[in-house]
């Protein structure tokens, strides 16, 4: 990695392998089998997860972006002047870049579990904004986190930012708790600002995560890749394939990983075996109408303050003040 600028301070709070290691044998031990989606983003997946946000069929990411171009400075208006802007999984920080040039905030915290993407995303925003501190954060925001270096900031407004719909990927009930967790870390007269993906005709969302050319299927197999390299397994990627549907009573996207056939995998020593059929279950993308989300956020103890949404009706991002 190149050096950062001087404004910019790493952080490097980054679960140990032992976590990865830990996790990935008690989601192969349950039943169903289960992998958490955290780990999809080493240095190949955030690539193909960056590629996979251009595709035609894939709507999240350019309507997103829409939105924030169209009504960033009116969100900015909503927050206090030198807030501390946090941000959970700042990925390649395109998004961010125009809630920043709006907001000014007095200092800029991005919060994410993929170090080499964390630092790439931070040298570009600090290039931009060379007069804005930054304090990078490499770690798993979905566990509680203590924020160090903002002492000086006590008294500003804490802002998170949660683009990208990643709230999605946590069951409503996950979501609540992680909400909650949120609202204790901004604390009274802080605020969030969140995307979150609305509800649609299912073959929209059945396209948008069964893509033409292939990339999701990929990036969902680059998670065995993954552990094949780092937690010495032994997966045969060609008896696996990429699942994704749209469970309608659930009310969200499901990714899974299919065995072809009867096969026996080893992990770090341990032995799991799979039938023919047999699925790992590696992601969920919940979707929500404005009503649902609103009170998920209530519930959560924060106040819903406005909402923006595209014309298409694909995409909303909320803002919860405490």
């Amino acid at each position: 990695m190149n050096s950062l600028p001087a404004t910019v301070t790493f952080v490097d709070l980054k679960p140990p392998t032992g976590s990865f290691l830990g996790d990935v044998l008690a989601g192969l031990g349950q039943s169903p089998k289960a992998l958490s989606p955290k780990y999809f983003y080493d240095a190949r997946g955030c690539e193909l997860f960056e590629a996979i946000c251009e595709l035609p069929e894939y709507y999240p990411t350019r309507t997103e972006m829409a939105l924030m171009r169209a009504h960033a400075a009116e969100m900015a208006a909503q927050l206090d002047d030198n807030c501390v802007l946090i941000e959970f999984g700042s990925g390649a920080g395109i998004k961010t870049e125009e809630l920043v040039r709006a907001l000014r905030p007095a200092v800029y915290v991005p919060v994410d579990i993929a170090a080499s993407a964390l630092h790439a995303s931070t040298a570009r925003l600090a290039a931009r904004f060379p007069d804005m501190p930054i304090i990078a954060v490499c770690a798993d925001y979905m566990q509680p986190l203590h924020l160090h270096g903002l002492a000086r900031f006590r008294k500003s407004q804490q802002v998170i930012y949660f683009p990208g719909s990643t709230i999605g990927n946590l069951t409503p009930g996950e979501a609540q708790e992680f909400l909650s967790g949120a609202r204790v870390l901004v604390a009274d007269g802080g605020a969030m600002l969140v995307g979150v993906d609305l509800k649609k005709d299912p073959e929209v969302l059945h396209a948008a995560y069964n893509d033409a050319q292939g990339v999701t299927a990929e990036f969902n197999l680059n998670l065995l890749h993954r552990i094949n390299r780092e937690l010495a397994a032994d997966f045969d990627l060609a008896h696996f394939r990429h699942v994704a549907f749209y469970n309608a009573l659930a009310g969200r996207i499901e990714m899974h990983l299919e065995s072809l056939r009867a096969q026996t995998v080893t992990v770090s020593g341990r032995t799991f075996g799979f039938g023919a059929g047999e699925r790992i279950h590696t992601e969920n993308s919940c979707k929500y109408s404005v009503a649902e989300f609103q009170r998920l956020a209530q519930a959560a103890g924060f106040r819903p303050q406005k909402f923006w949404v595209d014309a298409g009706q694909q995409f909303a991002v909320h803002l919860m003040l405490v």
